[in-house]
């Protein structure tokens, strides 16, 4: 190869790998967090408040939850969550009517509560908490809930899928979201916190 063509093959070269420089290279994407379904048969929203000096529990029969996680992609991860307030259950009819009238949750106003994180922090070996907005009535209030992996395996009793266990432990000021009007914002007879727990057993199908 004479020097002319030579000099012109290097300035191709030079050329080529000047461009490829300037050229995106396609970087894959993180994979998106894995998507849950709950497994209601054995997931379970209650809550458990004084009445005068005894606890009294209750739980939640309908609700919806919607959960990306995955602890290494915690920023792809959310946690989302409707609860339905006429489902309130405390084992006394009379009672869980009287929750849904406008003394306390006003049910026909205001029929749901939701959580919606904005944001997914680790604390600790698999201690982890989701920032985010909690709705209750009118009032909406940026929360903290704090929440526990109990652990991912493969479902011993559905093959080809993925179980895990979140648990959610949360106590709240009901006089903060307007739950109890007149007479009965008085935490005299029913108190001020409540604790809230959500216990959460979820599937994926196996990758």
């Amino acid at each position: 190869m004479n020097s002319y063509k030579r000099n012109i093959s290097l300035l191709l070269a030079v050329l080529f790998v000047t461009a490829s420089a300037f050229i995106p290279v396609d970087v894959e994407n993180p994979s998106n967090a894995t998507a849950w379904s709950i497994d209601k048969a054995h997931s379970n929203i209650s809550f458990s408040i004084r009445h005068i000096f005894t606890p009294i529990t209750g739980e939640f029969k309908e609700y919806d939850a919607n959960v990306m996680f995955d602890p290494d992609n915690l920023e792809e991860s959310s946690i989302d969550i409707e609860i339905q307030v006429s489902s309130i259950d405390t084992d006394v009819e009379k009672r869980d009517g009287h929750l849904q009238s406008d003394d306390f949750f006003s049910v026909a106003e205001y029929p749901t509560i939701t959580f919606s994180s904005d944001q997914i922090t680790v604390e600790g070996d698999n201690e982890f908490i989701a920032h985010g907005e909690l709705t209750i009535k009118d009032v909406t209030k940026e929360v903290e809930l704090p929440f526990t992996l109990l652990g991912v395996q493969d479902h011993p009793m559905q093959e080809n899928t993925k179980v895990a266990g979140v648990t959610i432990d949360y106590q709240l000021n009901r006089n903060d979201f307007n739950v109890g009007a007149g007479d009965w914002a008085s935490t005299a007879i029913i108190g001020g916190e409540v604790d809230l727990n959500i216990d959460l057993e979820m599937t994926s199908p196996a990758n």
